[in-house]
């Protein structure tokens, strides 16, 4: 192990594990693998598009030194910036539902981010975060990006996002399991999750299946209308058909979980496996575990958990 001469150098390279005890309480035949991305050092997956896009910004001349950064974010995509901008020197401005928990929100703010927190749309519940409620921070991140002249980290349109992914994230998978993969499942954000690991997996085995998971009644990718775009499930399944990365060539299937199906999944991650995630850890455990069952019996699922049960403890996941 060598001296990183910053945080933002150990980004990445987090552990695979087995869910060999899930597998078996559930009583599914074959396993998954969990990618723990939660171990970041802002304790989610997007520390890697954060990374990926600033230095993408940096290569293409698209951020001048000091300049103000403005980013939507639900919590995670916010604490990934907070901490590279702060390393790199760039003042950081995160627009955020107050629908999301508090906890992502004091966490920015210790890392050195301004937060700004945007009313939810009337009669919204918080802890449910709709494509409504995302379309007001949208209109504001757009008002403060401009009024600053700021540079606009769009997680949604920035392909750094996507190509952090498609260059560490699905590579690590794919080493990690001596290439022994059958598919993979992810709860949709921005996308670039999804579409970063399918691309780099794909590459190394077209054969490999890929899934994109979103809650129950909100399955717009699907082609569903949306019913019931209020879930628990934050940081995606906003009810957003008009995804950037969006490459149909490489799905291969669409999974649906309920926001309590998440909940009581990640609640057996942490007591089964020791694996303290959020809410949409459980949705992509949930997802594979439906694999299992049926169409794929047997095979090995590799799933991301992507952010850290602390970011939740005001929720009632854990109450």
């Amino acid at each position: 192990m060598t001296l990183a001469s910053s945080v933002i150098e150990v980004i990445g390279g987090t552990p695979l594990v087995s869910l060999d005890r899930i597998t078996q309480a559930y009583g599914v035949e074959g396993r998954v693998v969990a990618k723990l991305d939660y171990l970041n050092p802002g304790f989610s997956k997007k520390d890697r598009a954060a990374l990926g896009v600033i230095e993408a910004a940096e290569a293409m001349g698209e951020l001048r030194p000091g300049q103000t950064v403005v980013e939507l974010t639900s919590g995670n995509m916010g604490t990934g910036l907070a901490i590279v901008c702060a390393i790199k020197g760039y003042p950081f401005v995160a627009v955020m539902s107050r629908g999301n928990s508090e906890e992502r929100a004091r966490m920015m703010r210790a890392l050195g981010a301004e937060v700004i927190l945007v009313d939810q749309t009337p009669g919204a519940e918080r802890g449910q975060v709709s494509g409504g409620d995302l379309a007001l921070v949208e209109k504001a991140a757009e008002q403060v990006t401009l009024e600053r002249s700021a540079f606009r980290a769009d997680q949604f349109q920035r392909d750094g996002n996507w190509q952090a992914h498609y260059s560490t994230t699905g590579p690590e998978i794919w080493e990690g399991t001596e290439g022994r993969l059958d598919g993979f499942v992810d709860f949709i954000g921005s996308g670039g999750t999804f579409f970063g690991v399918s691309r780099a997996l794909k590459d190394y085995n077209p054969n490999i299946q890929c899934f994109i998971v979103e809650p129950e009644g909100a399955a717009v990718l699907a082609g569903e209308v949306a019913q019931n775009p209020n879930h628990p499930i934050q940081g995606g399944g906003y009810s957003r058909s008009d995804l950037a990365f969006l490459d149909t060539s490489l799905i291969d299937g669409y999974l649906q979980v309920s926001g309590e199906h998440a909940a009581d999944v990640t609640r057996d991650l942490a007591r089964l496996e020791g694996i303290f995630g959020g809410f949409s850890a459980g949705a992509n455990v949930a997802a594979a575990l439906k694999l299992l069952e049926g169409p794929m019996w047997g095979r090995t699922i590799a799933v991301i958990i992507c952010d850290s049960g602390l970011k939740y403890l005001s929720t009632d996941l854990w109450a």
